[in-house]
């Protein structure tokens, strides 16, 4: 399936950025899905299996930061877009821990949600054939399939763990700045505390280093940020 043809389901109750947006998006050549509170936004996603779900935060029934973690919950790795007025750093924070790929602030420039929209299907659905899996140590990544496996033994991630971990095997060897990290690996720039990146640097560790107080793959680089070693 092209990019444009990929179904986008939005969960916005304000009726003129339901319609406005799935007009555009429309006029992009994607098939539009709608819901107007949070339970159907979460219904829909479940059982219409959408390509991308773009997701306001305020919502009646469940709120999004409620139906981002019920979907990941049920382990649905639905790319999100979330698109909220609730721009501080601790909202901006959650959703992303919550497993959300991009974070829009409202109001939103419209080209520009599109372009993260359009940026988040390319990550998500690389082209057919793709990259050969990678290995390190005795773990062995798909990036096609988005699994793991350290030893043979599949390894489950968060999409923002796995996200992280496919930023640095693309980019081995290469030292990145927390707030490099959170701009290449969550798509999007983000000006804020250095615990985000901490945080899940040390999940990598406890998955996929042989002793995760000595780390041979995810290192530390004092005064700097983080490095990927093979």
């Amino acid at each position: 399936m092209s990019e444009a043809t990929r179904r986008i389901l939005v969960v916005e109750d304000d009726l003129s950025i339901l319609a406005g947006l799935s007009m555009n998006l429309r006029f992009e050549g994607y098939e539009v899905l709608q819901a107007q509170d949070g339970r159907t936004g979460l219904q829909r996603a479940l059982d219409d299996a959408p390509d991308l779900m773009v997701l306001d935060l305020m919502l009646p029934e469940l709120n999004g930061y409620e139906v981002l973690k019920e979907l990941r919950q049920r382990g649905r790795d639905t790319p999100v877009v979330v698109l909220s007025a609730k721009g501080m750093e601790t909202d901006k924070i959650l959703g992303l821990n919550l497993g959300a790929d991009d974070y829009v602030v409202k109001p939103f420039g419209l080209q520009e949600l599109l372009a993260r929209i359009k940026a988040v299907l390319r990550r998500r659905y690389p082209t057919q054939g793709g990259a050969p899996p990678v290995t390190f140590g005795d773990v062995r990544v798909d990036m096609n399939s988005r699994t793991v496996a350290r030893g043979g033994t599949p390894v489950e991630l968060t999409a923002q763990e796995f996200k992280l971990l496919a930023h640095f095997l693309t980019h081995p060897d290469r030292t990145f700045t927390r707030e490099e990290l959170l701009s290449g690996a969550w798509g999007y720039h983000y000006e804020g505390s250095a615990r985000t990146v901490d945080n899940f640097m040390r999940q990598l560790r406890l998955k996929f280093e042989p002793n995760p107080e000595e780390p041979r793959h995810f290192v530390t680089v004092r005064g700097l940020g983080y490095r990927f070693e093979k």
